[in-house]
């Protein structure tokens, strides 16, 4: 059992190693974008299932209140958490339809919206990234090793060079505490 903790923990961390060489720019890139859907009096958007989708709630949840420092909110809203909404929509319509329909309702132009999915598959996310983009939000995905079907759509792709589903959520929960931290310190100044 210990070989297998031991295996583990050396992968997850080797996959980081190789996300500092081969991510940077990429991160890097999503992060000044962000900024500046912020600056512009945008909000962000985060969509995703499963473990996807408590990544978009974590995510929204340090925006909206902190990462680490003192600072005002910033606008931020998981379109994975209203069960109202991802009921209705999926008994009415379709399953599918769950993300654009609120993103309907509740993006513009100038807002942003954050996709991840670890296949890049995920048919309700395609949609939803898609229908971001047809209304002009910059869309933003965080995936897996070929990024899937989102790779074409996408504004910016943050594929994670791996085909290990727990190591790729690894890495995207790391991945937004990146982003949130560099948003963070572009409010408060560092």
């Amino acid at each position: 059992m210990k070989e297998q903790i031991i295996a583990q923990l050396t992968e997850s961390a080797n996959l980081q190693k190789r996300l500092a060489v081969e991510g940077v720019e990429i991160i890097e890139l999503a992060a000044k974008r962000l900024i500046r859907t912020l600056e512009m009096g945008g909000k962000i958007l985060f969509c995703g299932n499963g473990g996807s989708a408590a990544d978009a709630q974590h995510l929204t949840a340090e925006l909206v209140c902190r990462l680490t420092r003192e600072r005002k909110a910033i606008p931020a809203i998981a379109l994975t958490t209203d069960t109202s909404i991802l009921t209705a929509v999926s008994n009415d319509y379709d399953f599918s339809a769950i993300f654009v329909r609120q993103i309907e309702a509740l993006g513009k132009k100038d807002d942003a919206l954050i996709a991840i999915s670890t296949s890049g598959n995920s048919p309700n996310i395609v949609k939803a990234v898609e229908f971001a983009r047809s209304l002009g939000l910059l869309t933003i995905v965080l995936t897996g090793e070929n990024g899937g079907k989102l790779t074409g759509l996408s504004d910016i792709v943050i594929r994670v060079p791996s085909k290990s589903t727990q190591r790729i959520q690894e890495s995207h929960i790391t991945i937004g505490h990146i982003l949130c931290d560099l948003i963070e310190q572009s409010i408060c100044g560092n």
